[in-house]
């Protein structure tokens, strides 16, 4: 079973994707801010992140340069998730480091086929 890491601090917006992860037969953990991801990461090394990029205590931005900076997590796929669809805000989440960019609401099979293609 692969496991996810879900970043995400909208309720709604978490369960619904949690449970259609789950579905599709994924192990998924949680983390509602850019400090607990950063802190779940280190401790769990899952298969990929999923991170909301605007995020309480510390943003998706910089936990995913301090995920990429770190030895033991730069090798996990970090997927940006956001609201934003400016091609400014795709450059700024790839320059951080993450794998690939998608935006809110989520098209969930482009998701899942994104998802594969970066754990290549």
């Amino acid at each position: 079973m692969i496991t996810v890491l879900l970043v995400e601090d909208n309720e709604m917006n978490r369960d619904m994707l949690l449970r259609r992860l789950q579905r599709k037969g994924f192990e998924v953990l949680t983390a509602l801010n850019g400090e607990e991801a950063v802190q779940m990461t280190k401790q769990f090394l899952p298969a990929l992140v999923l991170m909301d990029m605007s995020l309480p205590v510390l943003d998706g931005w910089e936990a995913t340069r301090r995920l990429k900076a770190d030895a033991a997590t730069r090798h996990i796929p970090v997927i940006a998730l956001t609201a934003h669809a400016l091609p400014a805000e795709r450059d700024r989440a790839l320059e951080a480091g993450c794998a690939a960019f998608e935006t809110k609401p989520i098209d969930f099979p482009k998701l899942l086929a994104v998802m594969a293609s970066v754990q290549k």
